[in-house]
């Protein structure tokens, strides 16, 4: 889909994903101390309002204007403390600007339901582990390729779906990897099987792709 049919997409829903942030990030980052997120596709903002809430200062990027809008105006009814936490900008994940607000990388990365062909995937991996500082954190969270056969919902095209495997194989030497798995999601019409990989930023194998 390209900007205009996410801009659609969020115009014909009040929300889209919901109001409540991911399960799976917050039960991982609940223990985490806050610092500087990223949260690239994030959409409405749902992940990365429950981060500012919780102290984190964070960059939303979203190639829908539309999703970017609503996250504002979602944000807006926050106490001003949460809302000068949050930074959200419109722009293609591939090629952004994914600087920190204080210029120092971050401690988090989100790349939540972001499903793109494999070399631009790559790409934005990449880019997302270059803007982590010295042992950030990366979440890889999406619809499993398996989900196709043995689960519902999500794309049915192979070529943009991956596995916790494949990511660890693509990116081991760059990502020191602390969760990797297949997390069953119980949705309305059935069971959803997501793929999920977390990892520290390695010291070894430095920038690549930007």
């Amino acid at each position: 889909m390209d900007a205009a049919a996410w801009d659609k997409k969020y115009e014909e829903a009040e929300l889209v994903w919901g109001a409540p942030p991911n399960e799976l990030l917050v039960e991982y980052a609940t223990a985490l101390p806050h610092g500087q997120a990223l949260d690239l596709a994030c959409g409405e903002g749902r992940n990365a309002l429950w981060l500012a809430t919780r102290g984190w200062e964070v960059t939303g990027i979203d190639y829908s204007a539309v999703a970017i809008e609503k996250a504002c105006t979602i944000a807006a009814r926050s106490p001003r403390s949460v809302l000068d936490r949050l930074d959200y900008r419109c722009g293609d994940v591939t090629v952004a600007d994914y600087a920190s607000r204080n210029g120092q990388g971050y401690d988090l990365a989100l790349l939540l339901y972001l499903h793109l062909p494999a070399p631009q995937r790559t790409l934005v991996v990449n880019r997302a582990i270059n803007s982590l500082k010295p042992d950030g954190i990366l979440m890889i969270l999406g619809h499993d390729r398996s989900n196709i056969d043995y689960g519902v919902g999500g794309p049915k095209d192979p070529e943009i779906l991956y596995t916790p495997e494949e990511l660890m194989q693509e990116f081991q030497g760059r990502l020191e990897f602390e969760i990797a798995g297949n997390p069953h999601r119980h949705t309305e019409t059935g069971i959803a099987v997501d793929a999920l990989v977390i990892g520290r930023k390695s010291g070894v194998g430095n920038a690549k792709n930007g």
